[in-house]
């Protein structure tokens, strides 16, 4: 075949045959009488075999050493071609964000561009103390009218990525003061990530976000698989006031881990009015009966029992009063002293 119908077959240029030649990387078997290249089947094969190398990302010296050279593996190339892609699409999609960042802005000239991209810089710079300036300087109700807000999707990526607890604690401060509705839903992306930290950080911002659409994403986080995950949403909704959080307190309590906060957010909404269960149900009565099922079941450490008993202290009504004063009688003495210490508060405080 001449080299006319070898690049019409084949999708090669007849530049490219040549360049080919001139590298080595393929030579026509024959000539015609007149002198023009002629190409065998092998020879079409091997363009073929060229075509397919680069597709992978091969360069042409990489292919000539890949056709040419009998020992030639290519486990380790390959390899270092999968490294170079990653790479590569990590950059790009660094590159993605970035842009879409700057879109979200809504900028109206360069000079807006240029200061959401030093923003950003900003909200990524290895130094501590310039991240959270940008953290504190970014955009809130109050800022001034000639500031370029920071794209909320910038301090959600930011807060769920930081590792500093006083840069993080001033993201949590600008998510929160952003009024932003779309925060808690992207939030909530982050409770789904294969890093517990990340998993962490993002209910921790959800719990200060004010507003019913955080209070939904830490309801839905009751009933995550991470323990860490379903106590700061638990502290959080008894703050607020939601009933459903009473379960996972009590596990809390169970469990020792910030047993304390746990026994105060059980307090505390025993005590508030607004909670969000019905006036025939009184909500003290629902926590002093669920600790009170808790002491009584099978498995219940002894200091487990301790604690739960402890945070019936915190819990007003006649439910409270009517367990201590039978646990004031438990076989586990130091649960039956402690019940007859917090009878004689509840007694004397007239709970």
């Amino acid at each position: 075949m001449l080299i006319g119908e070898v690049a019409q077959r084949s999708g090669v240029s007849a530049r490219m045959l040549r360049h080919y030649e001139k590298l080595g990387l393929v030579r026509p078997s024959g000539r015609t009488g007149s002198g023009y290249r002629e190409y065998s089947g092998e020879d079409v094969r091997r363009i073929f075999h060229i075509e397919s190398l680069r597709s992978l990302g091969l360069s042409l010296r990489e292919i000539g050493l890949a056709l040419d050279d009998p020992g030639f593996t290519p486990s380790a190339l390959v390899a270092d071609l999968i490294r170079q892609t990653r790479e590569r699409i990590a950059a790009e999609t660094e590159l993605l964000t970035r842009l879409s960042r700057i879109d979200a802005a809504e900028p109206t000239d360069w000079t807006d561009v240029l200061k959401v991209v030093e923003l950003l810089h900003a909200l990524a710079s290895p130094n501590a103390d310039t991240r959270q300036r940008a953290a504190l300087n970014s955009a809130t109700p109050a800022a001034p009218a000639d500031e370029t807000p920071v794209p909320v999707e910038a301090l959600v990526d930011a807060v769920l990525g930081e590792p500093d607890p006083n840069v993080a604690g001033a993201l949590r401060w600008a998510l929160a003061r952003s009024g932003d509705d779309s925060a808690p839903g992207l939030l909530a992306q982050g409770l789904g990530s294969p890093d517990a930290g990340v998993r962490k950080r993002a209910v921790q911002t959800l719990a200060e976000l004010p507003g019913e659409r955080a209070g939904r994403q830490l309801r839905d986080a009751l009933g995550h698989t991470d323990g860490v995950v379903r106590r700061y949403a638990a502290l959080a909704l008894g703050a607020r006031g939601v009933a459903d959080a009473i379960p996972t307190l009590v596990d809390v309590i169970v469990e020792g881990s910030t047993d304390t906060d746990a026994a105060d957010a059980l307090s505390t909404l025993a005590s508030d009015p607004a909670s969000d269960t019905p006036a025939a149900d009184p909500i003290a009565d629902r926590i002093a009966a669920g600790l009170v099922d808790r002491l009584a079941r099978p498995g219940t450490t002894a200091a487990a029992r301790g604690r739960l008993t402890q945070a019936l202290a915190g819990i007003p009504g006649p439910t409270a009063s009517r367990a201590l004063a039978e646990l004031s009688r438990d076989e586990d003495r130091a649960v039956a002293l402690t019940a007859t210490y917090l009878l004689h508060l509840h007694e004397r405080d007239g709970r």
